[in-house]
C-alpha cells in the first residue's frame, strides 16, 4: 500500500498529513482557511486520495506561508509513498467544467524526476476567511497564492505538471475546476498499470 504520514513543523507553521494514494477518497482536513479545506476535500475525492491534513501557521501576517508550506509537505507525501514508481501509468490529463468554467490539465502531469511548472490562471481576487486566534477574519486569496502551492507541490513531488484555465467567469468555480482536475490527473497518473514492468522510462529511473 502507498502510503505515508509525514510532518512539518518551522517557526510559521505546523502541518502534519497523512496520505494513501490507492484510497477512495476519504478526507479529514483541519485547515484555517476553510475555502482551502474545501479545496483540498475535492482534491481528495476526485482524486481517490486518502487524505487527512493538519495545519496552522501565522496566518496574521499573510497566507503565503501557510499555503506554500502546504504545498511543500504534500507533494513530499506524494514523493514518498510513490517509492520507486514501479508500473506506474506516470502521465495524466484531466479536463473538468465547473459550470461556465472549464479547467485543463494538460497531459503533463508527468511524474518525471524533473519538476516542471506551467500556470495559465488568472481571476479576480477571492474573498475567503481564515481562523487567526480564534477569530473569523476576512482575507483575499489571488491567482499568486495558489502558484505557490502548486509550484511548492511540483518541486517537492518532482513532477511536471501543466495548469491551463480555459474560461470562467465566477472566481471560486474556477480554482473548484482547478482542484478537481488536478486530483483527478494526477490519480490517473498514479495508477498502477499491471500490464507495465518495472520503472516507466527507458533510462530505467524516474
Amino acid at each position: 500500500m502507498r502510503k505515508i504520514k509525514i510532518s512539518r513543523k518551522t517557526k510559521e507553521t505546523e502541518i502534519s498529513i497523512s496520505l494513501n494514494i490507492d484510497g477512495s477518497g476519504k478526507s479529514k482536513i483541519k485547515y484555517p482557511i476553510p475555502f482551502m479545506s474545501h479545496m483540498l476535500t475535492l482534491f481528495s475525492k476526485h482524486g481517490l486520495f486518502d487524505l487527512e491534513i493538519y495545519a496552522k501557521g501565522d496566518l496574521e501576517v499573510d497566507l503565503h506561508h501557510l499555503i506554500e508550506d502546504t504545498g511543500i509537505t504534500l507533494g513530499e507525501a506524494f514523493s514518498k509513498a510513490l517509492g520507486e514508481k514501479m508500473k506506474i501509468e506516470r502521465y495524466g490529463h484531466a479536463i473538468v467544467p465547473m459550470d461556465e468554467s472549464l479547467a485543463e490539465v494538460k497531459a503533463a502531469i508527468d511524474i518525471s524526476g524533473r519538476p516542471h511548472f506551467t500556470f495559465k490562471a488568472s481571476f479576480e481576487k477571492e474573498l475567503i476567511y481564515a481562523d487567526i486566534k480564534k477569530q473569523k477574519v476576512k482575507l483575499y486569496l489571488d491567482s499568486e497564492m495558489l502558484r505557490e502551492f502548486f509550484e511548492s507541490f511540483v518541486y517537492k513531488a518532482g513532477i511536471s505538471l501543466h495548469i491551463d484555465l480555459i474560461r470562467g467567469k465566477n472566481t471560486h468555480h474556477k480554482i473548484e475546476a482547478v482542484f478537481k482536475a488536478f486530483g483527478i490527473a494526477l490519480s490517473k497518473a498514479c495508477e498502477i498499470n499491471p500490464r507495465k514492468n518495472g520503472i516507466p522510462s527507458t533510462k530505467g529511473i524516474l
